[in-house]
């Protein structure tokens, strides 16, 4: 009887949540004479592709996908960089004020990102790097919570491992690329994950930093986009706009879920 409770909560929990996404995706594909009548909220009788058309031909949504895939990728390749190191570092090495330096790391997860946005845009600012792509990706190029998560797995290579490829006269970046990389790809594949969609759903530091088309990402692209079209109470464009940016991530997380879940089991978090 409890798994049967379990099973039943959590299908109702599913559906509820379920149902925002539901009416975007009718709403989207719906005339708009439908959505302002009394019709069903949850089905349309006369489906049509024309709003993503226009939502398409209203905003720049092409060169806003570029940016954001320069930017989700960027921040990704330099973060990976710099947790591996640095995880490689506390975990491995043995320096002075070692404990506090990685305490002192751990300091940043209690910190809102909000407090940073003003200290940042000054920084930017000073370096002249406003409404530019490297302004949006350099706060993010050092990850606290992928370093503790990438050192946790690195403390559980065996030593032995360590010492064997040392006495075959490797460097110590050579160890670090054929013992502990190979040993950490599911934790890199969650992190991945995780930093993929944080960087997509980001919006308030790019909206901040940004100014021009050239430079704005999907979320903040999307932000203008409703809001041109608030007055008109167009909902069919601006969820055809929604679904547009969205769908990547969706479908990307249906395909990857398994591979989701399995990575964070494998890295340890419960």
């Amino acid at each position: 009887m409890g798994k049967i409770f379990n099973y039943c909560l959590l299908i109702f929990l599913g559906i509820l949540f379920f149902i925002p996404l539901i009416w975007v995706f009718i709403t989207s594909i719906s005339p708009s004479g439908e959505i302002i009548g009394e019709s069903n909220p949850f089905w349309t009788n006369n489906p049509t592709l024309q709003n993503f058309r226009d939502a398409w031909e209203a905003a720049p949504f092409l060169k806003y996908y570029i940016n954001t895939l320069i930017i989700v990728f960027g921040v990704l390749a330099v973060q990976l960089l710099t947790i591996t190191l640095a995880a490689y570092a506390f975990a491995r090495v043995n320096f002075k004020g070692k404990e506090i330096l990685f305490i002192l790391f751990l300091l940043q997860l209690m910190i809102q990102p909000e407090i940073l946005l003003f200290p940042n845009y000054q920084i930017m600012a000073q370096l002249g790097l406003v409404d530019t792509k490297l302004a949006v990706m350099m706060p993010y190029w050092a990850s606290a919570f992928g370093m503790f998560l990438m050192r946790q797995t690195f403390k559980q290579v065996p030593y032995e491992l360590d010492e064997a490829s040392k006495m075959d006269g490797s460097r110590w970046w050579q160890t670090l690329w054929h013992v502990y990389i190979p040993a950490a790809k599911p934790t890199y594949v969650a992190f991945a994950l995780v930093s993929v969609s944080t960087h997509w759903s980001n919006f308030m530091w790019p909206l901040i930093i940004t100014d021009s088309v050239d430079n704005r990402p999907l979320t903040v692209g999307l932000a203008l986009f409703a809001q041109a079209f608030e007055t008109g109470a167009q909902w069919g464009v601006i969820t055809a706009g929604t679904v547009t940016v969205i769908l990547p991530l969706l479908i990307a997380f249906f395909i990857f879920q398994k591979q989701f879940v399995s990575s964070f089991m494998h890295s340890g978090i419960k």
